[in-house]
């Protein structure tokens, strides 16, 4: 075991809050600016004034976050694998992990724009929606897949940023995402009259510059270093620990997508105030997603530094430095959330009987930073050391449990029995990594 690892830049023990704080705050911040690239598509749809293009945006933005959800492995699982090479130093598996990423982004995307037609076919049927709301759906659904390459490539790009702790680079390259999206939404929707399709137009045309600039940021970055062969880059050992680890990352988030799924569907069926009710509470949700992201990624990069630099003492110290941010963290978010919830969603909707329905059971969703904190920042520690296997299991179990709580407490407290049920799942998922990561560290920091 090494007594100094090269992230740390000396002893063990210069791992301290600043260094944890210097990875949260820019990825908080790049999170932050995401929700406002949602309402500002709403908005340019609001002002044209028509409600079929407003659920049309809505119903074809679900489709296309539940697709590109699939590939959220091509952040997380570069990110682990880049900190690892870090870690130990090697720059030339840095360089491999990311062009294995990006080709594997670039062909995927393609295959997406391939089956745009057969997407948003599925979407229709899914949503089940009036033909007017239908075909403004599908007009986005087929216009966004046509940036899917880009969109893919800065996934790969922002994982390799993230695992090398360039949480400041990650940062401009959000802000320019969402800033271009912004402003050409706005002239493609709103000055030329586009409407949906200025919108969709204009969200593909921001990955299209956000992608040229991360692939500026990547070769440059490895301009002055060693020519790599191909058969480094495409190695088929390396190959099959990718897809591994991917379809590990991938069945986790299908697992966890159904789970948010299945709460929306269960409180649809208790009726339609409590349904809008719930809508309007999962905005807590979110927000603590946001807040507590940061502190996930900085979980995620330093425990696989860690791991690559083999060394068990900064890896339990990121562990502790990571849960301690992020349960403090939690804490001020929860309380936040109890003192101004109930003004936020007066302020969110008009309805008396959901904004009743939703103060009722306010303390349920003020509560998820606290009962979620360990389940994200444990998710973000085992991406880091890319123990995959051990996080599917884990997600497999927790999202048993959630099923058979939510069936029982559903059936004798309404309402409550179903957010009790999410707390349920988010504990179990916490602690359950907790315990195996216990497990995880004798085997991988074994002498």
């Amino acid at each position: 075991m090494r007594d100094k690892i090269p992230f740390l830049g000396g002893s063990q023990s210069r791992l301290n809050s600043r260094q944890v704080l210097a990875i949260a705050i820019p990825t908080m911040l790049a999170s932050i600016t995401t929700p406002l690239v949602g309402l500002v598509d709403a908005a340019v749809i609001g002002l044209v004034g028509d409600a079929v293009l407003v659920g049309g945006l809505a119903a074809g933005a679900v489709v296309f976050d539940v697709v590109f959800a699939t590939f959220n492995f091509l952040h997380s699982g570069t990110s682990g694998v880049v900190a690892q090479a870090f870690g130990r130093g090697d720059a030339l598996e840095e360089r491999a992990a990311v062009f294995r990423a990006i080709g594997v982004a670039a062909i995927s995307g393609l295959v997406l724009v391939l089956l745009a037609p057969l997407i948003a076919e599925v979407g229709e049927w899914s949503m089940n929606a009036e033909p007017s709301v239908t075909a403004a759906m599908d007009m986005y659904i087929r216009i966004r897949l046509i940036s899917a390459p880009a969109a893919l490539i800065n996934y790969a790009t922002l994982g390799y940023l993230l695992g090398r702790g360039d949480t400041g680079i990650a940062l401009v390259l959000q802000l320019l995402l969402n800033g271009v999206n912004i402003v050409l939404t706005i002239y493609f929707g709103v000055y030329l009259g586009g409407g949906i399709r200025g919108v969709a137009w204009g969200t593909g045309c921001a990955e299209v510059a956000a992608m040229i600039a991360g692939m500026f940021v990547v070769v440059w970055r490895f301009y002055a270093l060693p020519t790599i062969s191909p058969r480094r880059t495409f190695d088929v050992g390396s190959l099959k620990r990718m897809l591994h680890l991917n379809s590990d990352i991938m069945i986790r988030t299908l697992l966890l997508m159904g789970a948010y799924f299945i709460f929306i569907r269960q409180s649809a069926q208790l009726g339609t105030s409590t349904f809008a009710a719930n809508s309007v509470l999962m905005h807590f949700l979110l927000v603590a997603d946001y807040v507590l992201g940061g502190f996930a990624t900085a979980a995620q990069h330093l425990a696989g530094r860690a791991v690559g630099a083999r060394d068990k003492t900064a890896f339990l110290r990121a562990v502790r430095l990571t849960a301690g941010w992020g349960f403090a963290v939690a804490a001020i978010t929860s309380l936040v959330a109890f003192a101004i919830g109930e003004h936020v969603v007066r302020a969110i909707t008009k309805a008396p009987d959901v904004r009743s329905e939703a103060v009722l059971y306010l303390p349920w969703a003020a509560l998820t930073a606290l009962s979620g904190f360990l389940s994200f920042q444990m998710n973000a520690v085992f991406i880091g050391a890319t123990w995959s296997r051990g996080m599917r299991d884990v997600m497999l179990i927790s999202f048993v449990t959630y099923i058979t709580s939510l069936f029982a407490l559903e059936r004798m407290f309404g309402n409550h029995g179903l957010w009790a049920s999410y707390h349920v799942f988010l504990l179990v998922r916490g602690i359950g990594l907790l315990s195996v990561m216990r497990r995880r560290i004798r085997i991988e920091f074994a002498e």
